[in-house]
């Protein structure tokens, strides 16, 4: 993952895996592992950054529909990832895979992503 910057509770990086242009994950800065283990507080603030980062994923690359995952058997700490769906595009209409390894940009390409995403958070 590439970090683009930080949020009010979370840090948001780009996914170098881009089979889901502008797929994303918000990653909760401090220790937790799961959702129910932050206060009413921090939950609301990070499901904020959460919304802010979809926000401008849609605004930024026009998705036909944005998914959100929470899988973390094996990593423990608390994150969401935000992955753009597109009619006819790779994986509308099923589960996203993981990390298929089949789009990979150049470094100005993950520059100009990342930028573009910036401009719109």
């Amino acid at each position: 993952m590439i970090k683009i910057g930080d949020l009010k509770v979370s840090q948001l990086f780009l996914f170098k895996e881009q089979s889901y242009t502008g797929r994303c994950n918000v990653v909760y800065k401090d220790h937790a592992v799961e959702l129910y283990e932050l206060s009413d507080e921090q939950r609301n603030l990070f499901m904020e950054d959460v919304a802010t980062v979809a926000k401008a994923i849609a605004k930024t690359f026009n998705p036909a529909k944005i998914n959100y995952g929470a899988f973390s058997d094996t990593l423990s700490h608390l994150h969401v990832h935000i992955v753009p769906k597109y009619k006819d595009d790779y994986g509308f209409g099923s589960v996203f895979e993981m990390n298929p390894q089949k789009t990979y940009l150049t470094d100005t390409e993950y520059e100009t992503t990342i930028e573009k995403i910036k401009a719109n958070l």
